[in-house]
């Protein structure tokens, strides 16, 4: 009688160990130059974030420069869905035998277990975020399909779109093979203004500045936010942004559940 016991007593323990092997992300800015540098022959990169969150069983965030005339890795896939932001450079993309080079402010999704690789033909340095992510529920390959499959968007190719607070860029609005819903915009925000007052919404929220410093009001505190950090919201965490710079501040907004 024991040894059944014992038996199913190690196999929960088994799945707990699954359930927990990430910690939560709290809710609050990483900032760029925190991130400690790892270099190696042909590029550096930089770990941002990971954890876990409501939806997502697991979420990685770091940024890869690769050297000129370097590939940071062979091509290859995963199980994980993968999100790619060029922050500056010149990023060549090939996903399941289709090539594309796409400029700073580029975006790349990669639907779980695609081939893909990246290169920087350029002769100077390329520097990208990576985001990799795992939901809780099972992936769904044919709803990725349905949607489009992977995806390759160049910055140059999405309009601007002005408003009476500044402006903003459509990326793409969608389901994935592991989000019901996966959103991303640019807005560019006028000096002095706040893009709305707190609020909180369903889908966990990453914000990203890319010209300039932003304030982050996160569950009752403002924060600073600059260039090359991340600003991760959780699920129903109260927030808003406002522009404390001179001139715009420019950032993606991107929310997935």
């Amino acid at each position: 009688m024991k040894f059944p016991l014992l038996l199913s007593f190690f196999c929960c323990a088994l799945v707990g160990i699954g359930q927990d092997a990430f910690k939560p992300i709290e809710a609050k800015i990483y900032h760029w130059a925190d991130a400690p540098v790892t270099k190696k022959e042909n590029m550096e990169q930089r770990p941002l974030l990971e954890g876990s969150s409501v939806h997502f069983k697991h979420i990685k965030i770091h940024a890869t420069t690769v050297y000129p005339h370097q590939s940071p890795h062979p091509s290859h896939n995963h199980e994980e869905e993968e999100m790619i932001i060029v922050k500056e450079g010149e990023l060549t993309v090939t996903i399941e035998g289709k090539t594309q080079i796409l400029g700073t402010g580029s975006v790349v999704l990669i639907n779980s277990g695609e081939e893909h690789g990246f290169t920087n033909k350029g002769d100077k340095y390329l520097t990208y975020y990576v985001m990799r992510y795992e939901s809780r529920e099972p992936k769904n390959l044919e709803r990725g399909k349905q949607a489009g499959g992977s995806f390759m968007i160049n910055w140059k190719d999405i309009p601007f779109q002005a408003h009476d607070k500044g402006g903003i860029r459509k990326f793409f609005d969608k389901p994935t093979s592991m989000t019901k819903r996966f959103e991303m915009h640019v807005t560019t925000l006028k000096e002095g203004l706040e893009s709305h007052p707190p609020h909180t919404h369903k889908a966990a929220e990453i914000l990203l500045p890319i010209d300039n410093i932003a304030e982050e009001h996160i569950a009752g505190t403002w924060i600073k936010a600059g260039i090359g950090d991340i600003i991760f919201l959780e699920s129903n965490v109260p927030h808003a942004i406002r522009n404390i710079s001179k001139g715009t501040v420019t950032y993606f907004a991107f929310q997935f559940e």
